[in-house]
């Protein structure tokens, strides 16, 4: 009975299957495989063709075109803003923008209490006064002076005609007094008068040679007074110049930025007031790795990506490459001659201009993040070029 019982449980399970006549495992071992199977080699095939054209395409528009798009997203938008800084220092006496405001160039933005420099421009216009008048007092002195020389050559003239006659009366009295006919007493009193009306004349002539002279020093106390005039017009020019500096002006068109300035507040000169940031003339500086510069010049188009406009592409192309790494114009250039090294690869400044429409521009401030691509394909061939006159060059130094 027992074997019975076994013989029923092995019976089911190594009996055949009654449709197929064969086992399941057997049925596994002869199922032919997926690979040989004509669709599934078609899709594998098909497939392995797209991955290949697919690769070749890439390539091919890398070798041709991709390589020569050279981007990062270590740009930046930029302006070149004005600071606003009061060249005089007082206290303001009123702010005539708000924060952000759009001002146009020679716009008034602060005004400083001019009460000052107005009086120290009266004070020189009263020391140019008082030159001029010097001036004037002096130029009266020489026309007196020279009634007092016309004076004194007459009198030199009148001096001159008595020397001359005493000088012929002594004369005529000489033979008479040599023959007897007149006292050698009345002849030396003549000569004497002769030789004191020479001593007069050579006297008055004297005096009018220095009342020429004094003309000469009064025309220096005139060219004095003049000069003195001449500094108290530069001083007041200059106290015009403080006059006008007491209002702050708008020196291009802009928006206003950062104002820290306040009504009722003392500046001194040169303190920073506010910025005006020129939003029309806006521009990315790009650092772009040295690796990347090799073709890059002037002129070439680029693309610039804006963050802020959820990745709206503008168009833009290179102004100017910087003439050093952003390193060499740091604060503390690095001295890669001192201790170990170890090279990192240097980042260069590139100028890229913005040729947006004035919607793109309304939303454009300094300062957005942006990614630059810069299409160098135009000078491809510059690289080789240069390796062949480099070439050339060292096999003539040869």
């Amino acid at each position: 009975m027992a074997n019975d019982v076994s013989g029923s449980h092995e019976g089911p399970q190594n009996a055949p299957d009654s449709e197929s006549g064969a086992s399941p495992a057997a049925e596994t071992a002869n199922r032919p495989s997926a690979l040989k199977r004509p669709g599934v080699r078609r899709a594998l095939f098909v497939g392995v063709l797209v991955v290949i054209v697919a690769g070749g395409a890439w390539l091919l528009h890398y070798e041709t075109r991709g390589k020569y798009l050279q981007d990062t997203n270590d740009a930046y938008i930029q302006a070149d803003a004005v600071t606003i800084s009061p060249k005089i220092s007082g206290y303001v006496e009123d702010v005539l923008v708000g924060d952000n405001q759009d001002v146009k160039a020679g716009q008034p933005l602060v005004r400083i209490d001019p009460r000052d420099y107005n009086a120290q421009a009266e004070q020189y216009q009263a020391q140019i006064d008082v030159a001029k008048a010097n001036a004037d007092n002096v130029r009266a002195g020489i026309g007196e002076q020279e009634a007092g020389i016309a004076q004194a050559r007459a009198q030199l003239a009148s001096a001159e005609e008595d020397a001359r006659y005493a000088e012929r009366e002594a004369a005529r009295y000489a033979p008479l007094a040599a023959s007897g006919a007149e006292t050698k007493q009345q002849l030396a009193s003549l000569r004497n008068q002769a030789a004191k009306a020479r001593a007069a004349a050579d006297a008055q002539r004297a005096a009018v040679l220095s009342a020429e002279r004094r003309i000469g020093s009064l025309n220096a106390q005139i060219r004095q007074a003049e000069a003195q005039g001449e500094a108290a017009r530069a001083q007041l020019a200059a106290a015009h110049v403080n006059v006008g500096s007491t209002v702050l002006k708008a020196s291009i068109d802009g928006r206003i930025g950062d104002r820290t300035v306040r009504t009722g507040q003392f500046v001194q000169a040169g303190t920073r007031l506010m910025s005006v940031v020129p939003l029309t003339k806006l521009y990315v500086t790009a650092n772009f790795k040295e690796t990347q510069i090799g073709l890059m010049h002037a002129g070439q188009p680029a693309t610039i990506q804006v963050d802020a406009l959820d990745g709206t592409r503008i168009r833009g192309h290179v102004e100017s490459i910087s003439p050093g790494t952003g390193a060499q114009f740091s604060l503390l250039p690095p001295q890669n001659a001192t201790g170990n090294f170890t090279k990192i690869v240097q980042r260069v400044p590139v100028r890229i201009a913005i040729d947006a429409g004035p919607e793109a521009r309304r939303v454009l401030v300094p300062g957005l993040s942006v990614t630059v691509t810069v299409d160098t394909l135009a000078a491809k061939g510059t690289q080789g070029a240069v390796a062949k006159q480099e070439k050339a060059r060292r096999d003539d130094n040869r």
